[in-house]
Parts: C-alpha cells; structure tokens; sequence
C-alpha cells in the first residue's frame, strides 16, 4: 500500500516454541515443540483441523500471546524476551491482521476504521488519512469512506480489514482463515488481493486456512500442524498467475 511497505519483509524462525495452557489439572498443548523458518518475502500457509494449533501459533507470532517456553524470533528480535512496550510497537509498526469475523468497529467508518492502528502508531494525521484513501484504492474502495461496516457486503467488510492491516506498511501479514465467513467467489477476490499485496509489496504472507485447495492456490510454501507440532512441511507451486480485482466485494 505504501513505499514503505514495498521494502519491508520479515523473517520468522521459532525454536521449539510451545503455548500450554492450564485448565484444571489437564494441560492444553496448543502448541508444542514447533522449529521452523520462514524467509523474508515468503507466502506460506498454515494448514490442520479445527485444534491443532494454527491460530495459537499465529497469534505467537502476532505477538498477542508469548510462549511457555522456546523462542519466536522475528528479523532478529525474540518476542518471547522483549518488554511488553516492545511487543507493542512490534504489532503496531511491524504487523498486519486479517481475521475470519472481520473485527470493524460499527459505529466507524471505512476511512475511520482504516485510519486506526496508524492512530496507535502516532501517525500524522495528514499522512494518516493519505494512507488510508491509498490502501482503500487498492482494495477497490475508494468510493465508500464514510460509509460504515454495516452498509457493506462481507467481502466489502473484508476488503476494509485487510486496507486496514496494510495501511501501516508491514512487514509481516497474518491472515486467519480470512475467507471463512464468505463464498466462494469473494473469498478468491480476497486472497487475490492477499497474494496481490506480497508480489507487489514483497511483505511476508503467513495464511491459517483448513483447505488444502486454497493454500495450494496461493502459498509457496504449506506446513501441516496436528496436535500442537508440524507433521508436515512441503514446497508448493502456486496455481493463481494473473492481477487481482479491483472492483467492490461480492456478497457473503
């Protein structure tokens, strides 16, 4: 969406990171002794059954949780070790979320809801609102900024999540089963937008999905979770060539 944007690529490596949780006397393995490395600039999809550890891996590496023990470095810094001030301008400045329930505020606009983590990061509000109108321009929205969540479609609401994680330039986007609440065909013009964004961009893609078909679709790389560990890690040749569109979302 930005200059910016366009040079920054995070690179991944987790060292035998886990997340146990306590609930009563049984201890939760969401995730559980997993080492991988994810290059800069790379697409890479996380793929399991409901359980197996994809989101709880992704939100270590969203830094929205630190781990019970391991390592999650990401270009260079251990999330695991840093101040929790540090962690917070890692997700603000370094950081784009894509979620499943598209998370707008309601009582926002568009324009409003795209400007927000820049609020977060200090931003000018001058530059804030230039980034905001480019990073809806390109998601096909430029003509429904002061509309608000409730007058679009869900692939429109999605289009305005993923402006808003882009807006800010980051160098790692994280998307979690971002097609799951839509049909088919928005889903396909969302994560056309997705692969758009790292082919242009060059940020690095982490995608959650349950569907092999989709992440073979797009992802150059599918690493396959059970119980809280990889259980499979393959190179993969994208099937998507051509453009994104650029038009407004379909309907949910």
């Amino acid at each position: 969406m930005t200059a910016k944007s366009a040079t920054r690529a995070s690179t991944i490596q987790t060292d035998a990171v886990c997340r146990h949780y306590h609930m009563g006397d049984a201890v939760i393995r969401a995730v559980d002794g997993i080492s991988l490395e994810v290059g800069a600039g790379k697409f890479v999809a996380l793929l399991g059954s409901s359980g197996s550890g994809k989101s709880s891996l992704l939100n270590l590496l969203a830094g929205l949780d630190r781990p019970t023990s391991g390592a999650v470095v990401v270009d260079g810094r251990n999330l695991a070790e840093i101040s929790s001030e540090e962690l917070s301008r890692y997700r603000r400045h370094s950081v784009g979320m894509v979620f499943q329930a598209f998370n707008l505020i309601s009582t926002m606009t568009v324009i409003e809801n795209v400007e927000l983590p820049m609020r977060f990061a200090e931003t000018e509000r001058g530059r804030r609102l230039a980034q905001a109108r480019e990073a809806l321009q390109c998601v096909g929205l430029g003509a429904r900024l002061s509309h608000r969540p409730s007058q679009l479609s869900g692939g429109e609401q999605q289009r305005v999540a993923l402006a808003r994680a882009l807006a800010n330039g980051p160098s790692l986007l994280l998307a979690d089963e971002p097609t799951g609440n839509l049909d088919s065909r928005t889903g396909s013009e969302i994560m056309e937008l997705i692969h758009q964004s790292n082919e242009q961009f060059g940020m690095t893609v982490v995608l959650v999905t349950h569907e092999r078909a989709l992440a073979e679709r797009y992802a150059e790389r599918l690493i396959f979770l059970a119980d809280g560990q990889v259980v499979g890690d393959e190179a993969n040749t994208p099937t998507f060539r051509g453009a994104a569109p650029t038009g407004g979302g379909g309907q949910r």
